[in-house]
């Protein structure tokens, strides 16, 4: 049974939190609860991709709540279940309920594509995720079947009605946007998030992966500032509250301090100087950096039956030698690996 009860394995109170060798604070996990996605998005696997994690290897609920709970009792407040598609691993709500009971826990998300959200928002709510990332990176369904590879952009719409209705706030709209994304596309998306209440934000495409690598970014910088004079929006005032979450998006708003628009620029104007987090892959890789190849094998450790206490040491070592930034623009070729198979 895949419980996500966790049981002490030679726990041991933590001795200090996460703080990597450049005196940055990680306070923030990412979980990739399964590599598979229902979508085909160009810029993230190819259509014919094969490459999955045996489920074999897919680390239980009991496994990832043991694991998660060492970064907590580290110091990590801040979660995020993600993939993949997160909604097509069953017995999700039963982790992000175990997750958020976790005393220290200050915010759980989950990252969805969102075409399985209308049946599962109430349960998400109920397990105690405060916030949803879903994304979206065009409202028109030619353009939406072409990027996706499926023809169900009615399902996301749904499903962001259910999210509103179930009570999540914020819900933040991800569009991955490159430089033959149609300026007019983005425009809609923002008039449309302005008026259901959302947050759109902005996301330059990584070299990972060969999909990646064929994507030519646009600096969104730029295009952020263009479209909020467009929309009559002026920069968030830092420390005001316009930031939800633990991201490194920077935002504008109508003037009433709730963020409408950001943009993520890890290509343009890259954030790693304040970098706060780590991934955890679906067979429990600690991943130290989306654009380096750092990686703790911490499932194959805890399978092996490695205690908490070494498990610990074997996190507090990896975060110590986190790299200082990515290499995306010096060797764009150097990360194989797709973005799913790491973790949104």
């Amino acid at each position: 049974m895949d419980s996500p009860a966790a049981s002490s394995h030679g726990r041991e109170p933590a001795a200090r939190a996460l703080v990597d060798g450049f005196g940055r604070r990680i306070d923030y996990l990412r979980v990739s609860v399964t590599d598979r996605c229902d979508l085909r998005c160009s810029y993230c696997l190819p259509k014919d991709f094969k490459g999955f994690e045996t489920p074999a290897n897919w680390l239980t609920h009991a496994e990832m709540a043991r694991i998660i709970g060492l970064f907590v009792a580290l110091g990590v407040a801040k979660l995020r279940l993600t993939g993949g598609e997160p909604l097509l691993r069953r017995g999700l709500t039963d982790l992000a309920g175990a997750v958020s009971a976790m005393a220290g826990v200050t915010d759980l998300s989950v990252s969805t594509n969102g075409t399985r959200l209308a049946r599962h928002a109430l349960a998400l709510r109920a397990a105690g995720v405060t916030r949803l990332n879903i994304s979206l990176d065009t409202l028109d369904a030619n353009a939406f079947s072409q990027i996706t590879g499926r023809d169900c952009l009615a399902d996301v719409l749904a499903g962001l009605q259910a999210a509103r209705e179930a009570g999540f706030a914020p819900i933040k709209l991800n569009s991955v946007v490159h430089a033959a994304t149609p300026h007019s596309d983005v425009r809609r998306l923002l008039d449309y998030a302005v008026a259901q209440g959302f947050v759109l934000r902005l996301i330059e495409p990584m070299p990972m992966g060969a999909c990646g690598q064929g994507m030519r970014h646009a600096d969104l910088n730029a295009l952020g500032a263009v479209l909020a004079a467009e929309a009559g929006l002026v920069p968030a005032m830092p420390g005001a509250g316009t930031s939800p979450g633990a991201g490194p998006a920077r935002y504008w708003t109508l003037g009433h301090g709730a963020p409408v628009l950001g943009v993520i620029t890890p290509m343009s104007r890259h954030f790693c100087a304040s970098c706060n987090r780590v991934r955890l892959g679906v067979d429990g890789t600690l991943y130290l950096c989306l654009g380096q190849e750092d990686q703790v094998p911490l499932g194959r450790m805890l399978r092996a039956g490695a205690t908490d206490a070494e498990l610990t040491r074997a996190i507090l070592d990896g975060i110590a030698a986190k790299p200082e930034r990515h290499d995306f623009l010096g060797q764009p070729e150097r990360i194989v690996r797709f973005m799913a198979q790491t973790g949104g």
